[in-house]
């Protein structure tokens, strides 16, 4: 029972870490695509903007995985 309890709350801290990830690069690309920054000379193209966004989703992925991988290697399973 104890490692069930152990892999929940691993899960709830990956699960906060993916929302600030997503939330951060969301909202800067989101406002460096509005033009916020536009008179310190800083402005993305939307194309830029969309590939900013898919990173947020990577990131967010690659995190997730190091869940597992962090399970695999303390258990011994590979």
């Amino acid at each position: 029972m104890p490692v069930i309890v152990e892999l929940a709350r691993a899960t709830y801290r990956k699960m906060v870490q993916n929302l600030w990830w997503a939330t951060g690069l969301t909202t800067r690309s989101r406002s460096a695509r509005g033009g916020v920054l536009a008179n310190a000379g800083i402005l993305l193209s939307p194309a830029l903007g969309a590939v900013l966004m898919s990173a947020s989703t990577v990131v967010v992925a690659l995190n997730a995985q190091l869940l597992g991988r962090g399970r695999r290697v303390a258990s011994g399973v590979y």
